[in-house]
């Protein structure tokens, strides 16, 4: 039985030959879906926080926070090298130099990689040009997340994300020259989507090449549209039991090349409404695994779908 995915920490070592840890960056930025620019009032599930509950306070300088966070979390993990990773909303929302700066600032004693997440329709070349210049200079590598959470574009338009595939497609073609590795986060249990898309969204993922896949299982915040939706019930999450099937169908149909940064989302207890059908995350990737072993799936066994089956019998012998 083979390994039932890939694991990003394995190929994390693989990449830098040691344990190599993330450390959050938090930074004073915004984003086009919230300020009026795209839209207001963000993706439908996104709090005022958005993703960054367990960060540092934007009052900290960028080395501050990744030094001290890298104090903690190299004690903690027995971490030897580390990711500069700007987490929080959209990271390339800023001009052009506060952004250079920032990138920089991350270039301590330690860091092997800058990562940069942000929306798909938030980046051109000349941030890409920036980061390639400190990639050369500074020694570090480049990741780039990218926000997509589903391919169904109903879907995107529900949850206001203000773009569709076809931007997320651009802006993976955009990056691909410069070399970077390309990361892609999910939500599989939105409420308009279903097995079918879970496995679409592989494929495509697959096709597109990247590198990373961040699975989040949907939770709803208090004080969020989605949050006013849940209350009154007008949409239904799936089980737990139908999540961990369709994370194994998209597994299954995954390039089994792509590492899997997480398999489930953790939020604020005390402004969640739901998450994680208040089971734990290690209980849920548990069932997973063990779903796994039990169907005798595992990543990437189903990827054959990339190969031009209809002409094979015109193929010379």
């Amino acid at each position: 039985m083979k390994q039932s995915y890939r694991r990003y920490s394995e190929y994390l070592k693989e990449k830098y030959g040691k344990k190599t840890y993330k450390l959050p960056v938090n930074l004073p930025v915004s984003c086009p879906n919230r300020d009026g620019n795209l839209s207001t009032g963000g993706c439908i599930f996104c709090g005022e926080d958005a993703a960054g509950f367990e960060m540092l306070s934007l009052n900290l300088s960028v080395e501050e926070q990744l030094n001290k966070n890298k104090a903690y979390i190299g004690k903690k993990y027995n971490a030897e090298a580390f990711i500069a990773y700007f987490q929080n909303y959209t990271n390339t929302y800023m001009p052009l130099d506060a952004f250079k700066e920032r990138m920089e600032e991350a270039c301590i004693a330690g860091v092997v990689e800058i990562c940069v997440s942000t929306r798909p329709d938030c980046i051109d070349e000349d941030y890409l040009d920036v980061l390639e210049d400190i990639s050369k200079r500074r020694g570090v590598s480049i990741s780039i997340e990218l926000g997509l959470q589903s391919v169904n574009h109903k879907t995107l338009e529900k949850l206001n994300r203000g773009h569709s595939l076809a931007e997320f497609i651009n802006c993976v073609g955009m990056i691909k020259p410069y070399g970077f590795d390309i990361g892609a986060h999910m939500i599989l249990n939105l409420p308009w989507d279903d097995d079918g898309d879970a496995v679409e969204a592989a494929k495509i993922l697959s096709a597109l090449r990247i590198q990373t896949v961040k699975l989040h299982s949907l939770y709803v915040l208090e004080n969020t549209y989605l949050g006013d939706l849940y209350k009154k019930n007008e949409f239904e999450i799936c089980t737990m039991d139908e999540y961990v099937e369709r994370v194994v169908l998209f597994l299954e149909k995954l390039d089994p090349e792509i590492a899997i940064q997480r398999l489930l989302a953790r939020a604020p207890k005390e402004k969640t409404l739901f998450c994680n059908w208040d089971a734990s995350w290690w209980k849920i990737r548990d069932l997973i695994e063990e779903k796994m072993i039990e169907k005798n799936v595992w990543q990437g066994k189903g990827y054959d779908y990339l190969v031009n089956r209809s002409v094979e019998r015109f193929a010379k012998n």
